[in-house]
């Protein structure tokens, strides 16, 4: 079985974190994998250091070339983003390939270019039930559902000492830690999240600080509405981190303000590591979070506030939420089980294909 992973992007987020997971996973599963990816980006190091082969193209062009030109290489094609699934899917008169999609975003399909490469395209996956009901209201019922995996992330920090240096560095004193990982777009909300901070402090004072990692074209913006509600020395905009999981670990509460979210791969790390999560509703967030987390409405400030300040104030609920999550994403977002999903998967496309090419 002969499988090529597609993802072209240039940054280091979830679809790229689950890329490398699958080509992890497929590769201890005995699978001949390999990975067409963008030349420089971080996912082209991490992927180089497992047994797949690599091929980084410099763009677009290179990579519609490559998949042009890959007829009886592979038996499978998997686009692990929709920018992938695009160059797949119009190449696919040249290279005659079963091609697999998984979807990690919760917004409506729309558009004849949509129809036509979802029409190109053999199976569609989606990371989350939201994202499948989506689909069928597009006209594609019966999407399965294999959600992303999440494994433990070495320290490469002790906690204890990364949680000593950053209050030491920002002022901190004894302040509770709580904060967000999320990029600074527009589905994220990140002014929403400004909001709902502003609206913690009303509700608390001054006995907190926010840590917010990320970065994108809203951080200007948003840093300026910051500064307009007063949150010098409260909200703190961190960057990007590559070891972004280090710093998770000391937050007291991990926050999410999205307005769009398919699943929230994030969120599987801070069930995983123990953190409880106030989210708003929005996607796959809903079905994640509810019982295993306090839930806002999007777009929501004061609800996200009032979550955020039940979990740092009430012991028994936190120490619930985090056993209900652990349990939860131990049992149903294991890379073993995904991986053997998509080698299922894999498996019918192949012999469908066969039954076909031999009529």
């Amino acid at each position: 079985m002969r499988i090529l992973q597609i993802n072209t992007e240039k940054t280091w987020r979830g679809g790229e974190r689950q890329t490398f997971y699958t080509l992890r996973g497929l590769a201890a599963a005995g699978v001949q994998v390999e990975l067409l990816c963008r030349a420089g980006a971080p996912l082209v190091e991490r992927a180089s250091a497992l047994p797949v082969r690599v091929h980084p193209v410099s763009g677009q062009l290179g990579a519609l070339s490559f998949l042009a030109g890959c007829k009886g290489r592979y038996d499978v094609l998997h686009a692990q983003t929709a920018k992938g699934q695009s160059l797949a899917a119009f190449t696919k008169p040249a290279h005659r390939t079963p091609l697999v999609y998984t979807r990690r975003v919760d917004f409506r399909p729309s558009g004849l270019p949509a129809r036509i490469k979802y029409r190109m395209t053999n199976q569609i996956v989606a990371i989350s039930q939201a994202i499948a009901d989506i689909l069928a209201d597009f006209g594609l019922p019966d999407v399965p559902v294999i959600p992303s995996a999440v494994l433990p992330t070495p320290a490469g920090i002790e906690p204890i000492a990364l949680e000593t240096r950053i209050r030491a560095q920002l002022g901190l004193g004894h302040k509770r830690i709580i904060g967000a990982i999320a990029a600074l777009v527009e589905h994220k909300d990140p002014l929403t999240m400004v909001e709902a901070v502003a609206k913690l402090r009303g509700l608390r004072g001054d006995d907190f600080a926010f840590l917010h990692f990320g970065d994108g074209p809203l951080l200007e913006q948003a840093k300026s509405r910051a500064k307009e509600l007063g949150l010098a020395g409260t909200y703190h905009f961190m960057g990007f981190s590559p070891q972004v999981i280090d710093y998770l670990r000391i937050f007291q509460v991990f926050v999410m303000s999205s307005r769009e979210e398919g699943l929230g791969s994030t969120v599987l790390d801070a069930f995983l590591e123990g953190i409880p999560v106030a989210s708003t509703e929005a996607g796959g967030l809903k079905e994640l979070v509810a019982g295993r987390g306090l839930l806002a409405p999007v777009g929501d400030a004061a609800a996200l506030a009032a979550a955020m300040s039940r979990l740092l104030d009430e012991p028994d609920l936190r120490a619930d939420v985090v056993a209900k999550a652990r349990a939860y994403v131990t049992a149903h977002h294991d890379l073993d089980r995904l991986c053997q999903e998509y080698i299922s998967l894999y498996k019918t496309l192949i012999g469908n294909k066969s039954r076909h090419d031999g009529r």
